[in-house]
């Protein structure tokens, strides 16, 4: 799944936003823990209440969770994504809600949580988390068996042989995932017709 997130205010637009059925076919609120509130208004509200006793504005971690075009995520998968956000950020526990929209039969989710730990009345800080959620998004390609996008492959799906020196020194910090090196095994099989072809194609990936 693409995993983009940001921090926001605006619990009431965040709200409507979210539950917006006019350009949604389907609007689905799958989940809402660690709330007093059971509707998603009421949930936000309550994350803006507690950030007031905090100088903390921006008290939302807004996520959007995008499946591949062709790809069908269920709701347990949202979940189960949601989790690996919150384990990767630090928002463990936090209160989160998951609305799922569908539209013209393709499902993605947007997953919320409050950054206020309302036990220490202090907002939780989330350094580096762009750089986090790409790891994230870039395990759930790979656990899922989905093709990664150029901007999640190691190599940005290019042959290692082509390399600026900037590019080679950042590939030699890296070490490729086994599970992507048959992804690329996989795609370079399924795009030939026999053998010299299949051969040709991993030369395109520096194999």
């Amino acid at each position: 799944m693409i995993v983009k997130a940001s921090q926001r205010s605006g619990a009431t637009a965040l709200a409507d936003h979210l539950m917006n059925d006019r350009d949604n076919d389907h609007v689905e609120v799958i989940d809402i823990d660690g709330f007093m509130a059971d509707d998603l208004h009421g949930a936000f509200k309550e994350a803006h209440a507690i950030s007031k006793a905090t100088q903390c504005k921006q008290f939302l971690f807004s996520v959007s969770l995008n499946p591949p075009e062709h790809a069908v995520a269920t709701d347990d998968d949202f979940r189960d994504a949601a989790d690996r956000v919150a384990n990767a950020v630090g928002l463990t526990d936090q209160p989160r809600a998951i609305v799922v929209h569908e539209k013209n039969g393709r499902r993605h989710a947007h997953a919320v949580w409050s950054r206020i730990d309302a036990d220490e009345l202090k907002a939780i800080n989330l350094p580096h988390f762009k750089n986090k959620l790409r790891d994230v998004s870039r395990d759930l390609f790979l656990d899922h068996g989905w093709a990664l996008p150029d901007g999640l492959a190691t190599y940005g799906n290019k042959s290692p042989l082509n390399f600026t020196l900037e590019e080679c020194q950042q590939a030699k910090r890296q070490n490729l995932d086994p599970r992507e090196i048959k992804q690329v095994f996989q795609d370079a099989w399924n795009r030939s017709d026999g053998q010299t072809s299949f051969k040709n194609a991993l030369e395109e990936r520096g194999y």
